[in-house]
């Protein structure tokens, strides 16, 4: 190959490797959002949240357990203590969020659910903030305000319609955004020590556990007896919103970087919203509109790194 093919053939091969990494994103968030939308079908076969998630759970186990093989092959042994501190994340950030989330979508929106979740990297910001004494940016503060001001206007228009259940369902879906802002401020340093794939097939393998240990403390066997279509709905819901998604994210910011794979997630609510409109029959007013784009414009600011000052 001469000179010229080289120099022609090298950046075709990086615009190939960043449309991939852009749809491997993309198609991750769209994903994970319909989530929601699969919590919510299920919840009209009479199903309950720990039922749905243990399903959940039983569906992803094997693609987590290959997830964390696959990590491990060539890794180096986890250092003392780690093990204690793998399972506190996946307690905290997989099984705790989850629980929390199905809990809070029984009561409300999709819609708002996700708008809820989107709140998760302004919570890291004030945990920075109130925890580790870190001094924000000015355009970080008017992102806080935009992204709250946006759940803000969606929760008072559902608040009008469902009263006490849409603010005991937000109250669980932001309690669900909590813990998963803490599970990435607690795995910050063992992210880059153990590596992202490996750490969250391993914290993931632990909720998997404890969601399927909790429908066998808490339901009868005989509880599995569903519906045909709530079987179909989980099978979708361990594998092509769960396992599925992690796996194109990890890969995509190993390809794209995480800044822009964070941006491409803005996917995200939008796909849910429409989701929610056509499958779910879900309203959708201005004030879901106006609410989602104050959210995605404040999460967009939040999550977009400091420009620097060239010296």
């Amino acid at each position: 190959m001469s000179a010229s093919e080289r120099s022609t053939a090298a950046p075709l091969a990086t615009a190939h490797a960043d449309l991939g990494g852009v749809l491997l994103a993309a198609g991750g968030a769209i994903a994970f959002s319909g989530k929601a939308i699969i919590v919510k079908l299920g919840y009209r076969y009479g199903v309950d949240a720990v039922t749905l998630l243990a399903l959940r759970m039983l569906v992803a186990l094997p693609c987590f357990a290959a997830m964390a093989l696959w990590a491990a092959r060539r890794a180096p042994p986890l250092q003392r203590g780690d093990r204690w501190r793998i399972v506190a994340l996946g307690v905290l950030g997989y099984y705790l969020a989850s629980y929390l989330d199905f809990l809070g979508l029984a009561y409300i929106t999709a819609t708002l659910e996700r708008l809820i979740l989107y709140l998760t990297p302004t919570l890291v910001l004030l945990i920075g903030v109130l925890v580790f004494r870190r001094r924000p940016q000015r355009r970080q503060l008017w992102a806080l305000a935009l992204s709250y001001l946006g759940v803000l206007l969606a929760f008072g228009h559902d608040l009008q319609v469902g009263g006490a259940r849409t603010a005991w369902g937000s109250l669980l879906v932001f309690g669900s955004a909590l813990a998963y802002a803490l599970y990435l401020v607690g795995s910050g340093q063992m992210v880059a020590r153990i590596g992202a794939v490996r750490l969250t097939a391993y914290a993931s393998l632990v909720a998997c556990v404890l969601c399927i240990a909790q429908f066998l403390l808490l339901r009868p066997l005989h509880a599995l007896l569903l519906p045909t279509p709530v079987y179909a709905l989980s099978l979708l819901n361990g594998t092509l919103c769960t396992a599925v998604p992690v796996l194109a994210t990890m890969l995509a910011v190993r390809r794209i970087g995480s800044g822009l794979a964070s941006q491409i997630g803005m996917l995200g609510p939008v796909s849910t919203i429409v989701l929610s409109v056509l499958l779910l029959g879900e309203a959708m007013g201005p004030w879901q509109i106006a609410g989602t784009l104050l959210v995605l414009g404040g999460v967009l600011t939040v999550s977009r790194p400091a420009r620097t000052v060239p010296a």
